[in-house]
């Protein structure tokens, strides 16, 4: 039986891959070329305060470097705090929130003056913090091994499409790598059930992360909006670093849903413990039919629930 699970599970994986590489192919076949270009390092709020250039664009950055350096001290204690169960969701945690301080650093160096060499270090931490919050997620739900292949390819894919993007001047990779996140994690927190509880935190960092990108889109129009109090930009600084935060909370208070005695059932991945679950659902409805839930032994004349 568990090799027929087995096997299902990994038809499905291939499956997934197979349709994602397609999508990719597609969708860099029917769009343009989105070059680089000096409008975008043009910001609406360039004000200079105490001899800082870009003053709010770069002291935005600091809450990603809270969030980041004592969520990575944290899981440095081995994930106890956490309540992380497998070594290998402790590594896609240290490199998210090694990615998310990292990230103080590269976007305040690079808004300090805005060029295209600059902007790699401001886009490469994102993108690695994006593939190590993403492969952790899929690892909860498919397997440590499959979670650590993920991290290890989405890492790789980070640096090449950065690297890409400043090589041939195009962004259509960087911006594929941040919009797939945002659609695979709401769709797959519905089909494959979580290890943990409080699932819904993803889908709250999905919506803070849709929400910056939306306030960086409406950068001057924000910062109109308010009497050029705070641009668009900085605000999605801000907003960004919410989604650390749920994270943390979310790893401060989850527990494991399927809480054993069996330490095997920690190696089952959710696919086929999802499949092992739903056998075992199929097993009590066909015994409920022929044994009703509500009998009454009349051995000891005392009722009680079979």
């Amino acid at each position: 039986m568990v090799w027929m699970v087995n096997q299902q599970v990994g038809r499905g994986r291939s499956r997934i891959w197979g349709v994602a590489l397609l999508c990719w192919l597609f969708i860099m076949l029917v769009t343009p070329k989105i070059p680089l270009s000096y409008r975008n390092h043009l910001y609406a709020d360039m004000r200079n305060f105490v001899g800082v250039p870009n003053t709010l664009n770069v002291i935005t950055n600091f809450p990603f470097l809270i969030v980041g350096v004592l969520g990575f001290v944290l899981c440095l204690g081995g994930g106890s705090f956490f309540n992380i169960r497998l070594p290998g969701e402790l590594w896609g945690w240290l490199l998210f929130y090694g990615g998310t301080a990292s990230v103080a650093f590269g976007s305040a160096y690079y808004h300090l003056r805005p060029d295209d060499n600059r902007v790699l270090l401001d886009t490469l931490p994102m993108m690695i913090a994006y593939s190590s919050l993403f492969s952790t997620f899929i690892l909860e739900r498919f397997g440590e091994r499959i979670g650590l292949s993920c991290l290890f390819s989405l890492v790789v894919l980070a640096v090449l499409s950065t690297s890409y993007a400043r090589t041939f001047n195009d962004l259509r990779l960087c911006m594929i790598f941040q919009l797939i996140p945002c659609i695979a994690i709401p769709i797959m927190t519905f089909l494959f059930p979580p290890k943990y509880t409080h699932s819904r935190y993803w889908l709250w960092t999905v919506g803070v992360f849709i929400l910056a990108k939306m306030e960086a889109l409406a950068d001057m129009k924000i910062y109109r909006a308010n009497n050029y109090i705070i641009s668009g930009h900085s605000l999605e600084h801000l907003c960004s670093a919410i989604a650390p935060v749920l994270v943390t909370v979310m790893l401060m208070h989850r527990s494991c849903r399927f809480p054993s005695s069996d330490e095997e059932l920690d190696e089952i991945s959710s696919p086929m413990l999802s499949a092992l679950l739903w056998i075992r659902k199929e097993q009590r409805q066909v015994e409920s039919i022929n044994h009703p839930p509500f009998q009454i032994c009349t051995l000891d004349r005392v009722g009680f629930w079979v």
